[in-house]
């Protein structure tokens, strides 16, 4: 990595911080919880056709309600990251999700990335400390997430730029350093 304006390699300052990247968890959290709304309705819509006559409205537990939920989460934030790289949080606050390569994160790795960030939320807070804005989940699956601001997509830079007065990741990213051990 040369540090330098417009060479190969993503900057430091083109790494997402832990401010926007909670922002676009908090996205991301809504949209499950409208996911989870839509299933209720759905569950409730086909008792309603299985037996309307003696239709009671579904009444989950607590465990089928967190494991529901845990399941759309991470098939949400799979689909996402493997397909674009990125979930509709992740597209409101322009970031995106790339190997430690710059690459897509594929289905495993993304997959994997998922069910982390979904059993261990709190793992992002590790990117307030390390010096490459890394989550403990990005440094066991090997993924980075980046500002990926793309004008043909709707974005535009934030007022003042993307930290640091990196440019746009689209179009020179392709490959991130690892956290030193």
């Amino acid at each position: 990595m040369t540090g330098r304006r417009g060479s190969a390699d993503v900057m430091p300052e083109a790494v997402a911080g832990i401010v926007s990247r909670t922002l676009a968890a908090v996205v991301d959290l809504l949209v499950v919880l409208v996911l989870m709304g839509a299933a209720f309705l759905a569950v409730a819509g086909v008792r309603f056709l299985v037996s309307p006559i003696a239709f009671r409205w579904p009444s989950p537990n607590w465990t089928q309600s967190v494991t529901v939920s845990g399941l759309l989460a991470i098939a949400y934030l799979t689909v996402g990251w493997a397909i674009a790289g990125r979930s509709y949080g992740a597209a409101v606050l322009g970031l995106r999700v790339r190997s430690a390569r710059g690459a897509q994160p594929g289905w495993v790795r993304a997959g994997l990335r998922a069910v982390l960030c979904v059993v261990f939320p709190l793992g992002l807070a590790w990117a307030v400390v390390s010096r490459r804005r890394r989550s403990l989940q990005d440094l066991v699956v090997g993924t980075v997430v980046v500002y990926d601001w793309d004008p043909r997509d709707g974005h535009v830079s934030p007022p003042g730029g993307v930290p640091g007065g990196a440019e746009p990741v689209h179009r020179r990213l392709t490959r991130v350093e690892e956290e030193p051990p």
